[in-house]
């Protein structure tokens, strides 16, 4: 893989929008607490990152494959204690 500055600019992205997750993961982890969290974005949410991870993999983008499985794990995550602790 041939990197060059347009990838750093892409892995810098998906590190910045992957990490953004994992507070709330997080405070919904300790808390087990979801009625502030709104349903229908994480649902949205959800279905954009599965999107955004076929995309790229059918692009063959790693920098996008990477940050949205892990972004895609972490939504899951919240929207699955969303619909434990409705």
């Amino acid at each position: 893989m041939n990197f060059n500055w347009i990838d750093s600019i892409g892995f810098m992205a998906a590190i910045g929008t992957t990490i953004a997750q994992v507070p709330q993961v997080y405070k919904v982890f300790k808390s087990k607490q979801t009625h502030d969290i709104s349903l229908y974005m994480y649902i949205i949410s959800t279905i954009g990152v599965a999107l955004w991870l076929i995309y790229g993999i059918l692009k063959k983008d790693f920098p996008l494959i990477l940050a949205n499985a892990v972004t895609f794990i972490l939504v899951t995550t919240v929207l699955i204690y969303k619909l434990k602790y409705k």
